[in-house]
């Protein structure tokens, strides 16, 4: 195997990586009530559906080269970072709080 064949596995594996990441944040989003949202002070549902979906569309197809790609991953890492866990201390998770406390 050539340094450049394995290049090329890393690369497409790092790709599979960043689009799992941005397909599970878009998810997610979709599954969270519109209302956590803006109880939580954060864009609305809407907006971050179109951020992820579009972040999640680049990450599928390669557009724009490396650049894109880690913007589209910057995308769903604020989402996964910062809005998912507003959107649960407010009551937006899916399980309603029946978890342990801090889960």
């Amino acid at each position: 195997m050539s340094f450049f064949a394995a290049q090329g596995y890393v690369t497409l594996l790092l790709g599979l990586a960043v689009l799992a990441v941005c397909v599970f944040a878009l998810v997610d989003a979709v599954r969270r009530p519109a209302g956590a949202f803006a109880a939580a002070g954060k864009l609305t549902k809407t907006k971050w559906v179109a951020i992820l979906a579009v972040a999640s569309l680049i990450s599928f197809a390669g557009l724009g080269g490396l650049g894109l790609i880690v913007i589209s991953l910057v995308a769903a890492g604020v989402y996964l970072a910062d809005v998912r866990p507003a959107l649960r201390s407010v009551g937006g998770g899916r399980s309603g709080g029946s978890g342990p406390v801090g889960w």
